[in-house]
């Protein structure tokens, strides 16, 4: 019986601190921060940005490249994949001042009509924003008057960012397929 003692013993004295430790650590990762080290002490304010989103599709120097075709039967382009990195410029004409770039992609998702899933960054490169961004991740349903998306997020200047962008368009090319949307961003943050 002495020497069972220790057999038993030390598996479970092991096996105890095994389960005490994992369950130290399973709330390690979390802790409760001070406000004011985000910079989220300040006063939330809403900011309006209206931009161009320039999306070229054909020609020389594409901003939007398809990576997977859409299916051979699909009237609507279903299951095709692009990525974008189109200019964001004051004003509807290409050679107007841009102020960032739209940086993700977009996918054909809907059987039924054109209908987009939008996934893209606008990173700003001009002024007070610079170096900042913000999220938009939603559906685009193209040959809609107007297009509502969420702003889910964003960095530097727009951390904790939230909000939505109106899209509408502006000129489109059926020819190249090359489109100028007109984006109302409204973002709330600190």
């Amino acid at each position: 019986m002495a020497r069972l003692f220790p057999t038993l013993v030390v598996p479970f004295v092991f096996f105890s601190i095994f389960i005490a430790s994992a369950l130290a650590d399973d709330e390690s990762f979390v802790r409760t921060t001070d406000r004011k080290l985000l910079g989220i002490h300040k006063k939330e304010k809403l900011s309006h940005f209206k931009l161009y989103w320039h999306d070229i599709v054909g020609g020389r120097n594409p901003t939007a490249v398809p990576v997977v075709m859409p299916s051979k039967n699909s009237s609507t382009a279903f299951g095709m994949i692009s990525v974008i990195d189109d200019a964001l410029t004051m004003g509807p004409e290409l050679s107007s001042k841009m102020v960032g770039r739209a940086q993700g992609f977009y996918s054909a998702a809907s059987q039924q009509e054109v209908g987009l899933l939008m996934a893209m960054n606008f990173a700003f490169m001009e002024g007070k924003y610079n170096g900042s961004t913000i999220t938009i991740l939603g559906r685009n349903t193209v040959f809609s008057k107007v297009r509502e998306m969420p702003v889910i997020g964003g960095s530097g200047l727009f951390r904790f960012a939230r909000g939505y962008v109106q899209a509408k368009t502006h000129r489109y090319d059926p020819a190249t397929g090359d489109a100028v949307v007109e984006y109302n961003c409204y973002v709330m943050h600190y």
